[in-house]
């Protein structure tokens, strides 16, 4: 398979983010920019794949019901990760310091092996690669209930691939209830046309997250978000009565219900040897289409991403990802949202909620 290879430097890149960033740009320098960032995104494609399969190989020691997936960060959202400010900041990122364009992440059954594949694995381990960066905000939450674990690294090769070098690749580690808090997010997110991601939705629905996280977290024995209580009893009344205002259940089940069509039509399309899915969601017309392509059309598979991203810009009522799972089991089950299936989420959260009952 011919990898695609580095065709810009820095601050060419840098350059072209810039314009990406600026509404007033023109049409000439925005094709040109977005060339330069489609290709700097599929060159991750190759370290974005040795990195999963390292991912695969120690989380299928630790769990043989393990899920990974690898994912390349859509054009909006890059574009959207330069233009954010932190903390009342001007943003002040630009194309090449970017750490996640590339990621692969495991799902594993319990927060214990999470640890485990982080500490001992990562933190701990050889990998030839060079570590950048860490968070662990399973111990420390963020304020908006995200919990996860994560490591940065460097691509690195002394011989061969060195085209490659220097490369970064964030590798997320999730027990299987973080997990489902971060996709019930996302599918909220998509379907309300917010963004309680970036810490921009709307109060009750990121109160109601950031309740639901800690709640999860004393399930787990871990750290709770700062400023809920630890009182479980009454962090699920709190839920309850925050779910009953949003409806949260209920406009979840009709999510799934206006999308379930597509369950029984995408099992007997994707059979055979696909390893990677372009994902097209339009929430107005209620459709999702997948396509499959095999391990040597990744680059085509990249290419038309691309395209479709082009096609839809600044579309708020539809979206498009391109993902990599071994079967399409493990597609829906590590993209939930992109398949609207909240249902395990709903049952972790009438768990929550009966406890104040």
């Amino acid at each position: 398979m011919a990898w695609k290879k580095p065709r810009y430097d820095k601050r060419e890149l840098n350059k072209a983010g810039q314009i990406l960033k600026n509404s007033n740009s023109s049409e000439e320098k925005i094709v040109r920019a977005t060339e330069i960032l489609n290709n700097w995104r599929a060159v991750h494609s190759y370290p974005l794949h040795i990195f999963q399969m390292t991912l695969k190989n120690i989380s299928k020691r630790c769990d043989k019901d393990y899920l990974v997936a690898q994912r390349l960060k859509r054009a909006t959202s890059i574009i959207n990760k330069l233009n954010r400010g932190y903390d009342g900041r001007k943003p002040t990122m630009n194309l090449s310091q970017m750490q996640d364009i590339a990621g692969c992440r495991a799902i594993v059954k319990n927060v214990e092996l999470a640890k485990k594949i982080y500490n001992d694995y990562y933190l701990k381990g050889n990998l030839k690669h060079k570590k950048v960066g860490r968070k662990d905000y399973v111990t420390f939450p963020k304020k908006d209930g995200y919990r996860s674990l994560h490591v940065i690294y460097e691509y690195k090769s002394d011989k061969g691939k060195t085209d490659y070098n220097g490369l970064r690749v964030e590798v997320q580690i999730r027990s299987k209830l973080q997990h489902l808090w971060a996709t019930a997010v996302e599918t909220v997110d998509f379907f309300t046309r917010q963004a309680i991601k970036f810490n921009e939705g709307i109060p009750d629905w990121a109160e109601f997250f950031k309740l639901v996280s800690s709640a999860f977290a004393i399930n787990e024995s871990c750290p709770i978000v700062e400023g809920t209580t630890s009182d479980e009893k009454e962090l699920s009344s709190q839920i309850r009565q925050k779910e009953k205002e949003l409806e949260v259940i209920h406009r979840m089940e009709g999510w799934t219900h206006a999308m379930k069509f597509f369950n029984e039509k995408f099992r007997s399309k994707m059979k055979g040897k696909a390893k990677f899915f372009l994902l097209e969601l339009d929430i107005l017309g209620e459709k999702l289409s997948v396509k499959p392509y095999t391990q040597k059309q990744e680059q085509q598979a990249i290419k038309d991403y691309s395209e479709l991203e082009k096609r839809h810009k600044g579309r708020t009522d539809y979206d498009v990802v391109l993902v990599g799972a071994d079967t399409t089991k493990d597609l829906e089950k590590a993209y939930p949202n992109y398949f609207v299936d909240t249902r395990e989420f709903i049952t972790e959260l009438e768990k929550v909620m009966a406890k104040s009952k």
